[in-house]
């Protein structure tokens, strides 16, 4: 159960663990749009090397691999097999009862299609099978309309839930005011 697993979320996309075979797709992706990448990555620093900071990205994911601690995902089309966006469960934690946070990014040309929804579906039903709950915490900027809709979303279908207050998180030496979502994933009978 530790391992990351390659895994089917319906007849167009397929999720693999995400390596750094995925780098040159992804910087192309980012440059496709840095501001929405800027977004779901927010601790890129624009003005230093991205290719860098994305290669140091998926290598620190690669050296977690088995561990339990990281699960991350690039999301790819079946039939031609591109890049289409990045799903993961990470550590960086804002409440103490979390076991991971989650983050997507889905690239320009795939978006409004659900696909992040269908991404978080198939990752949570994964979760399901594990022995205990699981605590999964979604943070969002409450100006990214995107992403409170998908993680308003996600918490309807998983009886999750929004924090009435905001939490800070620190981003380039600056304080960030979230959204914090929690959706406690319990193992299915």
């Amino acid at each position: 159960m530790f391992v990351t697993p390659d895994l089917e979320v319906d007849e167009y996309l397929t999720l693999r663990p995400a390596s750094k075979g995925v780098l040159p797709e992804m910087l192309e992706a980012y440059h496709e749009d840095s501001q929405a990448a800027q977004t779901a990555l927010p601790w890129l620093n624009p003005s230093d090397d991205i290719r860098r900071q994305l290669r140091d990205m998926l290598y620190d994911i690669e050296s977690q691999h088995g561990t339990d601690r990281l699960h991350f995902w690039s999301i790819h089309d079946k039939d031609t097999g591109r890049f289409v966006g990045l799903v993961g469960l990470g550590d960086e934690l804002q409440a103490p009862q979390s076991t991971y946070n989650l983050g997507y990014w889905v690239r320009k040309g795939h978006r409004r299609n659900g696909i992040a929804s269908r991404c978080v579906d198939t990752v949570f039903s994964w979760l399901t099978q594990r022995p205990e709950f699981t605590t999964v915490e979604i943070a969002v900027h409450p100006h990214n309309d995107a992403g409170l809709a998908t993680a308003a979303a996600v918490c309807e279908r998983w009886n999750g839930e929004r924090l009435p207050e905001f939490i800070g998180i620190e981003f380039n030496e600056r304080t960030v005011p979230h959204h914090l979502h929690l959706v406690d994933v319990r193992r299915r009978e």
